[in-house]
């Protein structure tokens, strides 16, 4: 996939683009990643509609929520050596409290047939992380003390601001897709191939969740993460447990900071500069 024209990462070093460009460049971008979501969720669909026979080794439909969440536990907890994937908001299968450590219990954290211990929160040890989210998962109740959880276990997060598909990908050889609400698929080698490009494409063009450089506090890179994800005043407050105001002012002494009068400048220093 050639990059997108007119991308920050083209543009030379010092030339901050106008509000009017900046915007219509991130537009063009989200509409590029939504139409590879969306090819990739039809030709899933397809294959998934009609496979059956010979080709069920290489495409699995799942369609209820608990064998959704039980395969998801049993691909993340298999993986020898990489775990690749898109955590998106509004997640009906395994939704981010039910995954922390001391989250509620529920049909996610147990097996559905009352066989076997809970099921684990702690992550795979043999596994490396890669994880990108959407802006939608940011918002969700304590979506930031679960990827502050994964970044403290080694995990790489990054953040896009585009909705995401649901995406996991096991060793390169197995992965699992939500094509629609209610319906994932399983792939097999060589359609595994697809999530594979698609996850690298998407994490390419995003931006690490929480850098540990530089002079910000790690709560100014969380406010400017959630600036730039497009959450307001009041829900970054939410996230943060504070006031709206407080977010405010924070926000005005970044721009103090990076010398600029405005918030998209802001957002366009900070991402310039590995604020964030």
């Amino acid at each position: 996939m050639s990059p997108v024209p007119g991308t920050p990462s083209q543009r030379p070093a010092g030339s901050a683009p106008s509000g009017p460009a900046l915007r219509a460049s991130l537009t063009e971008l989200q509409d590029h990643l939504r139409g590879a979501d969306a090819a990739l969720a039809r030709l899933l669909g397809q294959w998934g509609s009609g496979a059956g026979g010979s080709d069920e080794h290489i495409v699995r439909v799942l369609e209820s929520r608990e064998e959704q969440a039980r395969r998801i536990y049993d691909i993340e907890y298999a993986a020898r050596t990489t775990l690749w994937g898109f955590q998106s908001g509004a997640n009906t299968v395994a939704p981010v409290p039910t995954t922390l450590p001391d989250g509620p219990k529920g049909p996610d954290s147990q097996r559905t047939d009352g066989s076997g211990p809970p099921m684990r929160k702690d992550g795979n040890p043999d596994a490396s992380y890669r994880i990108v989210v959407d802006r939608d998962f940011l918002s969700e109740p304590a979506a930031l003390r679960a990827l502050d959880l994964r970044v403290e276990r080694g995990h790489q997060v990054r953040v896009v601001d585009q909705p995401l598909i649901k995406l996991l990908i096991a060793d390169g050889e197995t992965a699992m897709v939500q094509v629609e609400p209610g319906r994932s698929l399983e792939l097999r080698p060589p359609l595994v191939v697809l999530a594979i490009e698609l996850f690298e494409s998407v994490w390419r063009r995003s931006r690490p969740y929480l850098r540990e450089d530089g002079d910000l506090s790690p709560t100014d890179r969380r406010i400017l993460q959630l600036m730039l994800s497009g959450l307001t005043d009041a829900a970054t407050a939410h996230q943060l447990g504070t006031s709206p105001r407080t977010v405010q002012r924070r926000v005005r002494a970044l721009m103090d900071l990076a010398a600029v009068t405005s918030r998209v400048q802001l957002g366009w220093y900070a991402m310039r500069n590995n604020w964030v």
